[in-house]
């Protein structure tokens, strides 16, 4: 099984980094799947949002058939939802992938791969209008969605979320819990500084519960 995780310039870290760390654990320690690869369109290194330099696996050229595709966000992504050979390279992969994901904005660049349309799904709080406003997406202010074999997540942080629901969907609590408990991830239910109350807050930060 290839699981790849796709990077470009100005793409946000934790929003691949968090999904990177669930999905390796899931690999090493509950039978995931056995390729996990990092992803660009170019070899050479990404310069992320915040500065860090990653050094892909493979381009875009050498990549293998995924059976799992994840598309992060940035503000890298405004650009490439206009890049057709990044467009396309998303839309061709999942004709094979059992299943397809964005994190935050990634949303778009699955929209533009002709992949949301007529599905439910999120992303950051501060895009959640201009999803809505596609027209043919039904937005949910949750933490992920799932809808059919595509999933989405808000943002940055939510992708973690996300990914260890795909691994209990795909493979079982037993393998999410064990990889749960190896991150040591129980994220608290803190809220600081009244921001639950902010006019654009996402439903999901105003609810009590930990669930989508």
């Amino acid at each position: 099984m290839n699981f790849g995780i796709l990077v470009f310039q100005q793409v946000e870290e934790l929003d691949f980094v968090g999904p990177w760390e669930m999905l390796t654990m899931w690999s090493r320690h509950a039978d995931g799947p056995q390729n996990c690869l990092i992803v660009s369109q170019s070899p050479g290194p990404v310069t992320c949002a915040k500065g860090l330099l990653i050094n892909p696996h493979v381009s875009f050229a050498d990549c293998p058939v995924l059976d799992y595709l994840l598309v992060p966000g940035g503000q890298g992504t405004r650009r490439e939802v206009g890049n057709p050979v990044f467009v396309d390279f998303v839309a061709d992969q999942a004709k094979n992938c059992r299943a397809v994901m964005s994190v935050c904005t990634g949303a778009f660049v699955l929209h533009a791969a002709g992949l949301l349309s007529g599905r439910k799904a999120t992303t950051h709080w501060g895009s959640l209008e201009r999803l809505r406003a596609l027209g043919d997406v039904e937005v949910l202010e949750q933490r992920y969605v799932q809808d059919g074999m595509v999933w989405t997540s808000a943002g940055v942080s939510a992708g973690t979320d996300l990914m260890l629901a795909f691994i209990a969907s795909e493979a079982g609590e037993e393998a999410a819990g064990k990889v749960q408990f190896g991150a040591e991830y129980y994220p608290s239910s803190t809220r600081y500084g009244g921001y639950e109350n902010h006019a654009q807050a996402p439903a999901y930060i105003k609810n009590t519960r930990a669930d989508p």
